[in-house]
């Protein structure tokens, strides 16, 4: 019998908590198909892919060196990770374990997978980064908040 665990994660408070639960069910389907027994999930909720420190997966990373489970099942590699290192270490990591990796899409995660995808990933990262300050930049040069609406305080209407 495999043993297989799920691992999710949104990255921004503008996202839906939804998002996990689909990504959990997308994986306990696929998952059931290959005849694998998921026993366990892990979610990280509003956290980045682009930060280690995020408590679920660093708990994933613990268990699989106590050898608890035989395949991480993610919905994408992306939401393992949005860095190409992080991601391959991730891959090297399991593997010393004797875990393999896998998405409903892609099947069995090679080294190529890593690559080809986990590259892909950083360059949308730092291509949403460069949008994110660019609109920062025109709100500001326009006279409104860059950031948005501070805590605690009401927006007044401008008058001209």
């Amino acid at each position: 019998m495999m043993r297989a665990v799920i691992y999710a994660r949104y990255s921004s408070d503008q996202q839906r908590e939804a998002s996990i639960a689909d990504q959990i069910e997308v994986c306990r389907r696929y998952a059931e198909r290959q005849g694998w027994t998921v026993v366990d999930h892990y979610s990280d909720a509003a956290l980045s892919g682009a930060s280690r420190h995020r408590p679920a997966f660093q708990k994933l990373l613990r268990e699989a060196g106590q050898r608890r489970f035989d395949i991480v099942l993610c919905e994408a590699i992306d939401r393992l990770g949005r860095r190409l290192a992080d991601t391959a270490d991730l891959q090297d990591r399991l593997a010393f374990h004797g875990v393999r990796l896998f998405t409903p899409q892609l099947g069995e995660i090679t080294t190529i997978h890593v690559a080809v995808m986990g590259m892909m990933a950083q360059v949308a990262l730092k291509d949403l980064a460069d949008k994110t300050r660019r609109g920062q930049l025109g709100r500001a040069m326009a006279g409104r908040m860059p950031g948005g609406k501070a805590f605690g305080y009401d927006t007044a209407e401008r008058k001209s």
